[in-house]
């Protein structure tokens, strides 16, 4: 079971498996140089003698460290940015793949950003490196996509806010091999998925007396929104759908943001 409170001794003992060039645990299969030095497999592949004794690496593995490991509850490698949890080799990588302290990718889609940072650091990195996204406030606001009749696979982006937070407003247009267009709506929140679960959204196409809608919970931070429109896990719809509610080229969503109790 993960826990925030190790024992002093299994702590003292975690610290045998540091990894000396990149502080990372040392997972199995462990392997060490002829003294006993360990080093990961990963900066492992890129040494040519031991970090620390400069001895030959070899190909010793060590059987009995990888026993006492899988005994062993080693701290969250995201530990320097805040997470205090302790997990067993069996929990700790899908643990890490997840933790809310891990470095975060800029959530702009199309924008072939390359910023990676923590999450209270992800709205700075927006306003700053991203200032052509229009922000809105409120709780109801009109999402608008102009020129949604070019060519290719094109996205639109606005921001929100209220409520104290921050939503990210999606519409991605894809052009599938066999020529169909589909567009994809979806709100993310720039918060943790606890965070997420207080919220619900709603996506309103409205006029000429048609109505298309679509609630949901915002996605978060940690989940983004590729997966979700992978799987249609938001508003759907095609050029013909678009054309029935879009004027001049231009396509109106309404977008609500309410608290969910």
């Amino acid at each position: 079971m993960p826990t925030t409170t190790p024992g002093t001794l299994t702590d003292e003992l975690a610290a045998l498996f540091e990894c000396p060039v990149c502080f990372e645990i040392v997972l199995p299969p462990i392997m060490q140089c002829q003294v006993g030095h360990l080093v990961c497999s990963s900066c492992r592949s890129k040494l040519s003698c031991c970090p620390t004794c400069r001895g030959t690496l070899g190909n010793i593995r060590n059987l009995a460290m990888e026993k006492v490991a899988n005994t062993l509850m080693f701290p969250c490698k995201h530990k320097s940015t805040g997470c205090r949890m302790f997990l067993g080799l069996n929990e700790k990588a899908e643990h890490e793949e997840v933790c809310e302290f891990r470095p975060y990718s800029c959530p702009c889609p199309g924008a072939s950003c390359s910023w990676q940072g923590q999450l209270e650091k992800v709205m700075v990195h927006l306003q700053h490196a991203h200032k052509n996204i229009t922000t809105l406030n409120g709780e109801d606001i009109v999402f608008l996509a102009t020129d949604i009749n070019l060519p290719g696979a094109v996205d639109w982006v606005m921001m929100q806010s209220c409520f104290g937070h921050h939503f990210m407003l999606v519409l991605e247009k894809q052009e599938k091999c066999d020529g169909h267009t589909q567009f994809f709506a979806i709100v993310q929140l720039i918060g943790s998925r606890k965070q997420a679960e207080h919220f619900a959204y709603r996506l309103e196409l409205n006029g000429n007396r048609r109505r298309l809608t679509w609630e949901a919970m915002p996605r978060s931070s940690h989940e983004g929104v590729t997966s979700a429109i992978l799987g249609s896990d938001c508003l759907v719809f095609d050029t013909s759908i678009a054309q029935l509610f879009a004027d001049n080229g231009n396509l109106g969503i309404n977008v609500t943001i309410s608290v969910v109790c």
